[in-house]
């Protein structure tokens, strides 16, 4: 991507069509329109009443100074330039009024004008800042839709659904990864969290969803996908290291399953150092077994194998639950930890129709933000994953094909309220 002559993506700016401010936000709104121009003018026509409602030992017109540098902080480069003009035309009006001895003056005149002038040159600055600063979100934005790929619905013959929240709100990036691959030998999903922040986290992400989404594919054998994962890793590990930068010692925690093709009530299972997903359902909430493995590019520490495969009974209207350690590790008030599988527990007690996969993510989601206060203090991927129905349609991936379940809804009220369902299981 070129940088001649300043015009790189990074040099460019969006471009106002029609306004000075394109997407920043509206302290005041009024059925969906700014009304921030309401506080300049509210000061502009307060100032000359008060002035003229005083005696002539007190006079606050010069006051008017303030209304543009109020409309520079609120308002886009042609209100604040309005608002100057209007300030000069003001003071004039209601210094003119008085009789000559109470009168301000050229003075403070000046002062109203030079004040204007400098306002409208700040409210150019911050626009500016504020235009290069939605660029860069919406390239952090972009750079996040590419490594996590929108998935159709239904895709791989999985309902799915999925909310990530970053830490940073203005970034909008980070380590965490996801992906569903749907291939000849099933369907394999990979969630994971890259170690660290920044772009060398995507970089790393990246890499390991590129090689997932090939292998997952063509391999057969799951524990030859775990192992492909491990070895692009290292190999990512090694580039860096090349490059002389200070970040190779990566590394990532991830959970990868595989839905067989053959075989409808099983799941596969392979987790690199990360929390087991949850099987919700209708009878509770249970931890699928894991071997405790290390995290991917550490498997060298030991025998260099990565983690073994293991298979797990998984009933058909159970959802699979993988997160990353933003739900895991957040933190209330008093320090105390997020208790993700019994506050599960509680959701289906209440309603079953929780375990489906959008209100399940839902679910979560508002029940991490609640706990922390909505300070996160780490990247946050909540997945949930389950098998549709015998019923559906295969499509030209290998997958099944369906509609998609949005995560932008709560858990549902309605149904019949059952008995109480136990807390975690083994």
């Amino acid at each position: 991507m070129s940088d001649r002559g300043g015009q790189g993506l990074l040099a460019r700016h969006p471009r106002a069509r029609g306004r000075d401010v394109l997407e920043r936000q509206k302290l005041l709104q009024f059925r969906g329109h700014s009304v921030t121009w309401l506080v300049p003018l509210l000061m502009l026509v307060a100032i000359p009443v008060v002035d003229l409602n005083t005696g002539g030992e007190f006079r606050i017109v010069s006051w008017c100074v303030f209304v543009a540098a109020i409309a520079a902080a609120l308002c886009g480069v042609r209100t604040t330039a309005v608002f100057a003009v209007l300030g000069v035309v003001t003071y004039v009006a209601a210094d003119a009024a008085w009789p000559y001895q109470y009168r301000e003056g050229p003075a403070d005149l000046v002062l109203v004008l030079v004040g204007g002038v400098l306002s409208v040159l700040a409210a150019v600055v911050r626009v500016r800042g504020e235009r290069r600063m939605l660029h860069m979100r919406h390239i952090a934005e972009t750079t996040r839709r590419t490594v996590l790929r929108p998935l159709p619905p239904g895709w791989g013959g999985l309902d799915h659904a999925a909310a990530y929240l970053a830490a940073d709100a203005d970034a909008r990036v980070g380590g965490d990864f996801y992906d569903i691959q749907p291939g000849p030998h099933g369907t394999r999903v990979l969630l994971g969290d890259v170690q660290g922040k920044g772009l060398g986290a995507v970089e790393a992400a990246a890499a390991l969803l590129g090689t997932f989404r090939e292998a997952g594919y063509h391999e057969a054998d799951l524990a030859t996908v775990a192992e492909r994962l491990e070895v692009r890793m290292r190999r990512h590990r090694g580039h860096t290291v090349a490059l002389g930068r200070a970040d190779g010692d990566r590394f990532a925690t991830a959970v990868l399953l595989g839905f067989p093709a053959e075989e409808q009530g099983v799941v596969d299972l392979v987790v690199f150092g990360h929390e087991a997903p949850l099987a919700a359902g209708p009878d509770g909430v249970r931890r699928l077994p894991h071997a405790g493995g290390l995290p991917l590019g550490l498997a060298e520490l030991t025998s260099g194998d990565p983690p073994p495969v293991l298979r797990a009974a998984v009933a058909p209207e159970e959802t699979l639950l993988l997160v990353t350690d933003g739900v895991t590790e957040a933190r209330d008030g008093a320090g105390a930890f997020y208790p993700l599988a019994d506050d599960i527990a509680a959701g289906l007690a209440r309603e079953p129709r929780t375990a489906e996969p959008d209100r399940l993510v839902a679910y979560v989601r508002d029940g991490t933000l609640r706990h922390c206060g909505g300070r996160l203090d780490d990247d946050t991927t909540i997945f949930a994953v389950r098998r549709r129905g015998a019923g559906s349609m295969r499509n030209d991936a290998g997958g099944q094909g369906g509609r998609d379940l949005s995560v932008g809804r709560g858990p549902g009220t309605d149904g019949d309220e059952r008995p109480e369902r136990g807390r975690l299981q083994s």
